[in-house]
């Protein structure tokens, strides 16, 4: 395992020295799991965007779908005659 010098503000180096104490973890282990869940929350958001900027391209060349079809859909949920999802157009 690596290791890395990062400067805290005395602030942030009494809050996290109060958590670890709270947990019974170590500063290095918090500091290292907040890192890993900060790097996961930003993978999964550049996938957001991506998705985002493809669907913003699939509505400029006009796939979509009709609203009304996604309601009638929607209210179908849960009866007997519950309708498949609508087909993109275009």
């Amino acid at each position: 395992m690596s290791v890395t010098t990062v400067r805290l503000s005395p602030e942030t180096e009494r809050e996290l020295e109060a958590l670890a104490g709270k947990l019974d973890r170590s500063k290095g282990w918090l500091i290292n799991q907040a890192l890993s869940e900060y790097l996961e929350r930003q993978k999964q958001e550049q996938v957001r965007w991506r998705e985002t900027l493809e669907a913003m391209e699939a509505v400029a060349k006009g796939r979509v779908v009709d609203a009304e079809d996604v309601h009638d859909w929607l209210r179908s949920w849960g009866t007997e005659q519950e309708q498949a999802a609508p087909e993109v157009d275009g």
